[in-house]
């Protein structure tokens, strides 16, 4: 397995992350992206009179982690093993993020939501990483 040198998150010849820091780094740091955007969004939409701060689903931080975790998902070659291990990690984050969500209920919808997708890009991440190797060795 050769590793591209030249870029972050590192990644193996076949276009896949090779750590799971690597992939949670990039996975956060897009999330952390993608909030500070709806709160840019949400401060000019409030101070022109739009609408009060903090309607916004915050939810839609999440866009840039998944398509994060879309591009690493195609890199995996096709088989029961990226399709199983990304459901798996597709329901239980989606579960984790709703149960985040709803102990945030009383936090304006952005805070709320920006918490689930935090939870949902964790528990996606770590799910998906060691699923995917461990079900790829077994599978072969």
């Amino acid at each position: 397995m050769t590793e591209q040198r030249s870029s972050f998150p590192r990644r193996d010849a076949e276009g896949r992350i090779l750590t799971l820091g690597d992939l949670l780094g990039v996975s956060l740091a897009g999330l952390v992206i993608g909030v500070l955007a709806l709160v840019a969004f949400e401060w000019a939409f409030a101070s022109i009179g739009a609408g009060g701060f903090g309607r916004t689903n915050g939810w839609l931080a999440v866009i840039l982690p998944v398509w994060l975790f879309w591009d690493d998902f195609r890199a995996w070659e096709f088989g029961a093993a990226r399709v199983v291990a990304a459901l798996v990690a597709v329901a239980v984050g989606v579960f984790a993020g709703l149960l985040a969500a709803g102990l945030a209920a009383g936090l304006p919808a952005l805070f709320s939501g920006a918490l689930a997708a935090a939870v949902f890009t964790v528990v996606y991440a770590v799910i998906w990483f060691h699923g995917v190797h461990w079900l790829a060795r077994r599978t072969g």
